[in-house]
């Protein structure tokens, strides 16, 4: 009797070479980065959630695009986020969505996200470095508030 199962592949493919990467300094670095992959024209209208893989210097290894939702939510599967971070080799994250109600305050639930990707990533060795709140004029960098 001839066994049936699946064949696992995993691959990450670099489109960008090392010495062109985006260098991840500062908050703004991050959010400048992140915003030039935004829809400008849906940050008032529905909630997205993407993240940065990061390697071990801070240079961004490529930005997801995680979840798209509706005006008070996303949904966010830890599980995806690590296994794209691992995929890529990753040693670094930045979270971030929007607010499209345009207040940058974090929610209970964006709090409680944050520890849980933070703990989870401690025991992989990949280390969450910040969560951008962004809103279509500013954005709040969880990290510089001492929420991360």
């Amino acid at each position: 009797m001839e066994s049936k199962v699946s064949e696992i592949e995993i691959m990450y493919r670099n489109k960008v070479k090392a010495k062109d990467r985006t260098r991840i300094t500062s908050s703004s670095d991050a959010h400048d980065l992140i915003r030039e992959y935004w829809n400008e024209e849906s940050i008032e209208l529905n909630e997205s959630f993407k993240y940065l893989l990061l390697n071990r210097a801070n240079d961004a290894l490529g930005i997801v695009n995680h979840s798209k939702g509706g005006i008070a939510g996303t949904v966010v599967d830890v599980r995806l986020i690590f296994a794209a971070a691992i995929k890529a080799n990753a040693t670094g994250l930045i979270l971030a969505h929007n607010h499209p109600s345009g207040n940058l305050k974090p929610s209970y639930q964006d709090i409680q996200l944050t520890k849980r990707v933070k703990e989870a990533g401690m025991l992989l060795d990949i280390q969450l470095l910040d969560h951008l709140i962004l809103s279509s004029e500013s954005y709040l960098s969880m990290a510089d508030q001492g929420l991360v």
